[in-house]
């Protein structure tokens, strides 16, 4: 099977490729990649098993999807040879003009009185394609707005909207935690959050308080709930009654860090006991 490389470009997007040089690859290395209409440059962030089952879960592509558990998938596109310092020159050059680009695509946007946020632009590496990437409340029709670009940069133009998240993904921040945000260093994909997330976890419902960067609920939220879950059926429930060494004390709160639990006694007196203890006690 021709190894597979995961290949990550400008604002966390990867996508996955073969390599059928005989020099082997490493993390972080410059690629040059085959991409629709033309090439890319992008830096190898996994290789080999790590790329392959990446690949076979990402949900970027029909090929995962179509193929049963334990075919292997092989990308359709290829890396074309190792990048050059020609290559990282010049893609450097292109980055370090996007800016510039996407202040002239906002001008653009507003002449047009079109209801759109401009978040990024991305040159190819080619420059045979400029993508937009913008935010939007409602469907924009911005056939217009496409023309005009193309006849201002002399280039395909792939006008894409994202989502609020997806934006944040894309342009990275610091989350009130005080760390880069999830979804742009580790998170592999973007899941649903609800609310009722928030409420398994007993945690404030005040939007302020559990909402990130990007004014959605907190990614935290989805993939710290199973360890909330788990944890919690080690603990009676609140509100239940047991009988302990004092008597009949009902369940006031829990708190699964400490493994602590406060209860209180049928005459009001309220005591903080360890789970260990309590568990003792109800044996007993």
């Amino acid at each position: 099977m021709t190894p597979i490389v995961e290949v990550r470009f400008k604002g966390n997007r990867k996508e996955y490729f073969t390599w059928s040089s005989a020099e082997p690859l490493a993390l972080h290395d410059p690629v040059i990649v085959e991409v629709e209409r033309g090439e890319d440059f992008g830096r190898v962030s996994a290789l080999g098993a790590v790329a392959a089952q990446k690949c076979a879960g990402c949900q970027g592509c029909s090929l995962a999807a179509s193929a049963a558990p334990a075919t292997p998938v092989s990308p359709e596109r290829r890396s074309l040879r190792r990048g050059s310092s020609d290559d990282i020159r010049l893609a450097d050059q292109l980055h370090g003009e996007e800016e510039e680009v996407r202040r002239k695509v906002i001008e653009r946007v507003q002449r047009h009185g079109l209801p759109m946020k401009v978040s990024d632009a991305e040159w190819q590496w080619d420059r045979k394609k400029l993508t937009v990437y913008f935010t939007a409340e409602q469907r924009v029709d911005f056939r217009a707005l496409v023309r005009d670009l193309a006849s201002q940069f002399h280039s395909r133009i792939e006008l894409r909207q994202i989502g609020a998240r997806d934006e944040a993904k894309r342009l990275d921040g610091v989350g009130r935690c005080g760390r880069r945000y999830c979804c742009s260093s580790w998170l592999p994909e973007l899941r649903p959050v609800s609310l009722s997330l928030a409420k398994d976890q007993h945690l404030s419902l005040n939007p302020s308080q559990i909402s990130g960067g990007c004014g959605r609920l907190l990614c935290c939220l989805r993939y710290e709930h199973d360890f909330y879950v788990q944890t919690r059926k080690r603990f009676p429930k609140e509100g239940k009654v047991l009988k302990t060494a004092v008597g009949l004390e009902r369940v006031l709160a829990v708190d699964i860090f400490r493994e602590q639990v406060t209860l209180r006694t049928e005459a009001g007196d309220a005591r903080v006991v360890s789970l260990e203890q309590l568990k003792g006690e109800v044996d007993a």
